[in-house]
């Protein structure tokens, strides 16, 4: 008994079509849905509050450097010591004298530590300096 026609091997093709239109969905949906982390804030911090400030518009050009509790610096999502800041904060002065900084340190660093960033700061000549801080309650 023959119930099917068999056919022969190099006429027999694999129809990717559905997958590959599944496959660039998946694609789009997971790019859609994929939140963007700023580098510069990924890394956690709990920043002290503050009663009074003012809010500071956030410029694409300013450099955001964040000081750990155990004292490490973080410049551009990459962690430096104290020699590597200090040449990429030159380095931005001799780009623009004016590049905003904003020194972002947790609530439990020692002062010792942003006091050193921005000392590094003003020796390479940025002085349009801010501290990152929350909102008081």
């Amino acid at each position: 008994m023959h119930l099917r026609d068999e056919q022969p091997l190099d006429e027999q093709a694999l129809n990717l079509t559905s997958m590959t239109d599944l496959v660039f969905l998946l694609l789009v949906f997971f790019l859609c849905a994929t939140t963007f982390l700023d580098p510069e804030r990924a890394l956690e911090l709990e920043l002290p509050a503050a009663q009074s400030g003012e809010r500071r518009q956030v410029e694409s050009e300013e450099l955001v450097i964040n000081v750990s509790r155990e004292g490490s610096f973080a410049l551009g999502g990459r962690t430096l010591d104290a020699a590597a800041l200090q040449r990429e904060l030159r380095a931005a002065a001799a780009r623009d004298p004016q590049t905003p900084i904003t020194i972002r340190g947790d609530r439990l660093v020692h002062h010792e530590d942003i006091v050193r960033v921005m000392d590094a700061c003003g020796q390479a000549g940025l002085v349009n300096l801010a501290v990152g801080t929350l909102e008081g309650s």
